[in-house]
C-alpha cells in the first residue's frame, strides 16, 4: 500500500522523531524513504554584513549549503544504520509549498511530520503540518 514513503526533515526535535518514525515504517513495508528538507533562507541581516564585505553573501551561502548538506547526511547515516535506504532532497523556497510540490511531484503515498505540542486546540489549527496535512494527496502520519 504505502510504495513511497517521505518524511518532512529539519534539525528540530519534532523532525528527529518523524524521521526515527518513518525509518522503523519504512524498514517493516521494506520500501525507502525520502526526506524533504526546506532549506530556510538567510536572515535579511545578512544584507549588512554584505555592505562590509561583497564577498560575504557567497560565503554566508556556502555555509547554508554546508549546514543542509550535513543535515541530509546525519539523516541518511541513521537509516543506513537501521538498514533503510534514504534518498534526501534539499528545497528552497516556503515550507508548505515545498513540501506540498514534492508530494505531489513525486507521487509519495505517505507523508511523516513530527508535532510540534502546542498548548491549546486552536493555535494546532493555524499550524504548518496542518496546512501541509490540507493540501498534500496523500496520507499523513504525524508523530508526537
Amino acid at each position: 500500500m504505502f510504495e513511497r514513503i517521505a518524511v518532512a526533515y529539519d534539525e528540530s526535535p519534532e523532525a528527529c522523531r518523524a524521521l526515527t518514525a518513518a525509518i522503523h515504517l519504512a524498514k517493516r513495508l521494506g520500501v525507502g524513504l525520502q526526506t524533504i528538507t526546506v532549506m530556510e533562507k538567510l536572515p535579511a541581516y545578512t544584507a549588512f554584513a554584505t555592505g562590509a564585505d561583497p564577498a560575504m553573501l557567497l560565503t554566508l551561502e556556502e555555509d547554508r549549503a554546508k549546514f543542509y548538506a550535513i543535515v541530509a547526511a546525519n539523516a541518511r547515516a541513521e537509516a543506513e544504520r537501521q538498514g533503510v535506504e534514504l534518498e534526501a532532497h534539499l528545497l528552497d523556497g516556503e515550507s508548505v509549498d515545498a513540501i506540498v510540490k514534492f508530494v505531489c511531484d513525486h507521487k509519495i503515498d505517505v507523508l511523516v511530520i513530527g508535532l510540534h505540542r502546542r498548548p491549546n486546540r486552536v493555535s494546532s489549527l493555524w499550524s504548518t503540518v496542518y496546512t501541509i496535512a490540507q493540501n498534500v494527496p496523500c496520507s499523513v502520519f504525524g508523530v508526537h
